[in-house]
């Protein structure tokens, strides 16, 4: 996975048009962003499963591939909590150098596809604007999308991971609105901040969960049994 480039600016100039998405950005790489409230527990956990799970399957940080988080009320420059980085240690998963961040319009302009822990969450990235609707979904919502997303629809990994992620966002804004939740409480990942180690255990099983058939769609490869 390609390090978040911290300095740039939205739409600097350095790509022609030929080579860019309507925001100015390379049509070469393909941002996840991962939302949540406090961007210490649950997005950080998030964040850091895409990437690693990602690197279990392709076996390289994955070709254009930027996957990052952020907060709607975020503790800007605050790492994430101490029982966030033992649920990602026991998947075997790199916490170190996570800073938090509070999410901003810049955040949700450059961000190819949106995944909340919430619906509230998801109507505040929306509610921001920036054309977020068709790209921003809980993630146990684009879960059940992404299982009813028959793989050979999507282009093959030969073709390059980003164009294959841009491939399953299309199908699933689709789908939406024919698949719906079986109850409401259904798309939500609720918040541990605060709670005892188990119930963040509890909360990154649900989180690797509905992950596992997203990364698989996104390399086209299996997690590992």
């Amino acid at each position: 996975m390609t390090a978040p480039d911290a300095g740039r600016g939205i739409g600097g100039g350095k790509y022609n048009a030929e080579e860019t998405t309507t925001f100015g950005f390379p049509r070469d790489t393909f941002r996840i962003l991962h939302v949540s409230t406090g961007n210490v527990c649950r997005s950080p956990i998030t964040e850091r499963l895409t990437r690693h799970f990602v690197t279990e399957r392709l076996g390289v940080l994955g070709g254009g591939l930027i996957v990052e988080s952020a907060g709607t009320w975020g503790h800007e420059g605050a790492p994430m909590e101490a029982n966030a980085e033992a649920v990602l240690a026991d998947f075997g998963a790199d916490a170190s150098g996570f800073v938090g961040r509070e999410l901003l319009d810049e955040h949700v302009i450059m961000a190819d596809l949106v995944l909340t822990a919430t619906r509230d969450h998801r109507a505040q990235v929306i509610s921001m604007g920036h054309s977020a609707g068709l790209r921003t979904f809980t993630l146990k919502e684009f879960t059940r999308l992404v299982r009813a997303i028959d793989p050979a629809t999507l282009p093959p990994l030969e073709d390059g991971v980003v164009a294959r992620a841009r491939a399953l966002v299309r199908a699933a804004a689709a789908l939406r609105g024919w698949l719906l939740a079986p109850t409401a409480e259904a798309d939500e990942v609720y918040d541990p901040y605060g709670a005892p180690l188990p119930f963040f255990r509890s909360i990154g099983d649900e989180i690797h969960e509905a992950l596992d058939p997203v990364v698989t769609a996104l390399t086209g490869v299996a997690a590992r049994a």
